[in-house]
């Protein structure tokens, strides 16, 4: 209920009148049945824009901090995105990260659509990142259709670290399914190559540049560079007393 009358009555009007979304191959998302939806992730605002342009209703994977939170703020916090049909992700990767996709088969069994970035994390600076293989492992667990979808200018919309966003046009474009066979989710090879298949489709539907790197090791880098700055900064002065 909540999830229909914000995207009907709230989110959905004002995100249609302020940011006028463009669509394109909408029609390569199922009317019913379950599916995959597979999004490159330029901006926290991907989850806002894609479900409020899809017709039906998407469960997404999103991170686990968000439903974690300590008090009130963090109880209001997961209540919201659990309302909002948000999922919650272990990224940390091993068997943490294959016990959270369990959540994401079930609502595909569930006849549900389930959205995924497979990049795992928004990427620092609009270029395209390696893809992690748990998109792979639901498709070939369940048998069920990838759909590549490519988001577009959300990134200027909502750069990393801003909370007002800029008003501006965003669009997404929906790809053909990539139709999967069940098969061995032990074949890591097989997970791979049909991972590396998905991120070739959202990149040429995107556009972006591609780097054969996960985005959140990109990330950690720029972190640490960014405290090593400071860390310079800071001792600067006491160098030169």
């Amino acid at each position: 209920m909540f999830y229909w009358f914000a995207k009907t009555f709230v989110v959905g009007p004002l995100a249609r009148l302020f940011f006028r979304p463009w669509v394109r191959g909408m029609h390569h998302i199922p009317a019913e049945g379950a599916a995959i939806i597979a999004s490159n992730h330029l901006s926290v605002s991907d989850s806002i824009f894609l479900p409020v342009m899809v017709p039906r209703p998407i469960s997404f994977l999103a991170k686990r901090e968000y439903f974690t939170g300590k008090g009130l703020k963090g109880a209001l916090k997961r209540r919201f995105f659990l309302l909002a049909n948000q999922l919650p992700m272990d990224r940390a990767g091993g068997e943490a990260s294959l016990k959270s996709l369990e959540a994401g088969e079930v609502a595909l069994r569930e006849g549900r659509l389930l959205g995924i970035y497979p990049e795992g994390t928004r990427s620092p600076d609009g270029r395209m990142y390696r893809g992690k293989i748990g998109v792979a492992r639901l498709a070939i667990e369940t048998g069920l259709p990838i759909i590549p979808v490519a988001m577009i200018g959300t990134d200027k919309v909502q750069p990393i670290g801003k909370v007002i966003p800029h008003l501006r046009r965003v669009g997404i474009i929906v790809g053909e399914p990539i139709e999967v066979a069940k098969g061995d989710i032990q074949n890591r090879a097989a997970l791979r190559e049909l991972t590396d298949r998905v991120m070739r489709d959202i990149q040429r539907l995107s556009g972006q540049e591609y780097v054969d790197r996960y985005a959140a090791d990109v990330k950690a880098e720029i972190a640490a560079r960014a405290e090593a700055a400071k860390t310079a900064a800071s001792a600067k002065p006491a160098q030169e007393d």
